[in-house]
């Protein structure tokens, strides 16, 4: 990767989208313009009409097929609430990993919060955003080792933490997966919870019929940034209970927009069913 990730721009873009929502939004994020280029600022900023808003939220569904909008924005609150959940019964510790630009580190208060990612992504999100007290950790999942790189950065393997690890397995090796998550379990203390989302493989592997999944993947290929890798949902209990890990909820995006869209009377906004998010204990 030579530069910022172009998907973590997009899902920046989302978030931006829907933190500028007046009365029925998901979330409040205040800084998810700033990690973006001038372009999508632009965009977000004529947002702010009603009016425009509900136009580029429409031209966005339309044109991106499968529902990675309202995706993103529904598994953001989902993760919200886990990670509050999560430190309010003792978790002490924050890390992002794979962080994009991803802002909880700001949103969400935590005694201390890690984040981890790829160098490059790291170094615009430092450049588009002041640090606030975040723990920056360069590191790239594909090769580098996770848990020196977390300690060194002053990680306490004695002290609960939550993780959050959104929008990235889809992108690594099965080995790099892997890789990380019995890093993680090896790494974490008793008490803590593992949050990440997936793509179900039967929308990789074409045995699954999903609606929006080939214009989906098209677009994030022609990004440069193609899916690698995915879960088959049955099988990730036994998979996550191997490397130490217990599974206590998984579940699709069009779930979460069930939970949280519907309720607002956003009904229209396209999930994906085959993007999902788990959350599990160490």
């Amino acid at each position: 990767m030579r530069g910022s990730s172009r998907s973590a721009e997009h899902v920046a873009l989302f978030r931006a989208l829907e933190h500028s929502r007046r009365h029925d939004r998901l979330f409040a994020d205040g800084l998810a313009t700033r990690m973006l280029p001038p372009g999508y600022r632009a965009v977000v900023a004529a947002s702010r009409v009603p009016a425009v808003h509900r136009w580029i939220v429409r031209y966005i569904d339309t044109h991106y097929a499968g529902g990675p909008r309202a995706s993103a924005v529904v598994r953001t609150r989902l993760i919200d609430d886990r990670v509050e959940a999560a430190l309010a019964a003792g978790a002490t510790q924050l890390v992002l990993l794979g962080a994009g630009f991803d802002n909880r580190a700001h949103r969400i208060a935590a005694p201390v919060a890690f984040e981890v990612d790829h160098p490059a992504t790291q170094a615009t999100k430092r450049r588009r955003a002041p640090a606030g007290g975040v723990r920056f950790v360069p590191v790239d999942l594909a090769v580098d080792a996770l848990a020196p790189a977390l300690q060194a950065a002053g990680f306490d393997a004695a002290a609960p933490a939550v993780v959050v690890w959104e929008g990235v397995t889809n992108y690594l090796t099965a080995e790099a997966v892997d890789t990380t998550l019995r890093a993680l379990a090896g790494l974490l203390a008793p008490g803590s919870t593992l949050i990440f989302t997936y793509v179900d493989r039967a929308a990789l592997d074409g045995t699954g019929a999903f609606d929006g999944v080939a214009e989906w993947h098209a677009a994030v290929q022609r990004g440069g940034e193609p899916w690698t890798f995915g879960f088959k949902p049955a099988q990730l209990r036994g998979y996550l209970s191997e490397r130490g890990l217990h599974l206590t909820e998984d579940l699709s995006t069009r779930d979460a927009a069930a939970v949280y869209l519907r309720p607002l009377g956003r009904t229209d906004e396209p999930t994906a069913e085959f993007y999902r998010i788990a959350v599990a204990d160490a």
